[in-house]
């Protein structure tokens, strides 16, 4: 078990500097983008040109890229879940009358809620997408619930957020690029700016980690290790569809990201070493026995992973997702 009193007291320490965090990772609502920006007008005269073309886009995509948006979307959409959990996380006080933790988890919530709510309005104009099985495995993945293996321990908690920021940055990256190659401007853009928003908040993370190996480098080190030794399950690790068991469908939607190289085991490798070269894990000292030992287990991961990675090989036939309209 954590050491949660020396948590909830760096966690204190954190705290202080909370109001800059904001104003440094974070974009005042009214200058931020908002979906409305990005989708056609209903009330506009081309509003039928517009949905025209999102419409033939949409049917000329690769069936495997095509369902990675809508995972993409799914796993967006189900915020509730996220928030709720880092709300729960030692030295978030929801009562607290002054700018803390609490404050970043809902500027945090407010500027991600407007990805789901993005893509899923594209989804719906698109005229490709089984809007009502969509929803269904949005309601399944919130109503199931999920374990990020990082209990309430927010040193774990930043190490997964660091990396599942990164990992969302390049999977919208990536749809939004495969889409304007083949002249999808529209859904590039939306990618692109949601990919940015992630990209903000996962170096607001590492920031986090990186002022904590200033204060408690042992301690931190080893939840960065056992987080890396338990493996980071993405935050749709249960998504099923209409007749499965929770998780049932995740295996099916990974690989489908995997054949279209939007997500893949060697991005897993690359976040990896990305993270390791942040904190400058190999150079950290003054670590007691224990944390050394995980020091050098983290600079050794990735050349492990590596060997497994280049063994894997991913299903060649495409499963049929009730997403996806026939």
């Amino acid at each position: 078990m954590y050491q949660k009193l020396v948590r909830k007291e760096v966690m204190g320490i954190l705290e202080k500097e909370v109001g800059s965090f904001l104003d440094k990772f974070l974009t005042p609502i009214e200058k931020i983008w908002q979906p409305s920006d990005y989708l056609p007008d209903p009330s506009s005269a081309d509003f039928k040109y517009d949905l025209e073309e999102i419409q033939t886009f949409a049917r000329e995509m690769p069936y495997d890229l095509f369902v990675t948006l809508i995972g993409d979307c799914i796993t967006e959409e189900a915020l509730p879940s996220y928030e709720s959990w880092l709300m729960g996380v030692d030295g978030v006080d929801q009562e607290q009358k002054e700018i803390g933790w609490a404050n970043w988890v809902r500027a945090w919530t407010a500027e991600e809620n407007r990805h789901g709510d993005l893509l899923s309005k594209y989804l719906y104009l698109c005229g490709r997408v089984n809007m009502r099985e969509v929803e269904v495995t949005t309601q399944y993945l919130i109503n199931d619930g999920f374990d990020l293996g990082t209990s309430m321990d927010p040193y774990r908690n930043f190490v997964y957020t660091s990396f599942q920021e990164t990992a969302t940055n390049i999977s919208h990256r990536r749809v939004g690029t495969l889409a304007k190659q083949s002249g999808n401007g529209k859904l590039a853009k939306m990618c692109g700016v949601i990919a940015a928003d992630e990209a903000r908040h996962a170096k607001a993370y590492k920031h986090f980690v990186a002022k904590i190996l200033e204060i408690d480098p042992s301690e931190m080190i080893l939840a960065f290790e056992d987080m890396m030794r338990k493996k980071i399950v993405m935050p749709a690790h249960m998504m099923r569809q209409s007749g499965q068991k929770a998780g049932e469908l995740w295996g099916h939607f990974s690989d489908a990201a995997q054949r279209c190289m939007v997500y893949t085991g060697q991005d897993y490798i690359n976040i990896m070493k990305d993270l390791l070269d942040e904190w400058k894990i190999e150079h950290i000292k003054g670590l007691n026995e224990k944390a050394e030992k995980a020091q050098e287990y983290l600079m050794k991961l990735p050349a492990r992973l590596q060997k497994i990675t280049d063994r894997i090989s991913t299903p060649d036939l495409q499963f049929q997702f009730n997403w996806v309209k026939s």
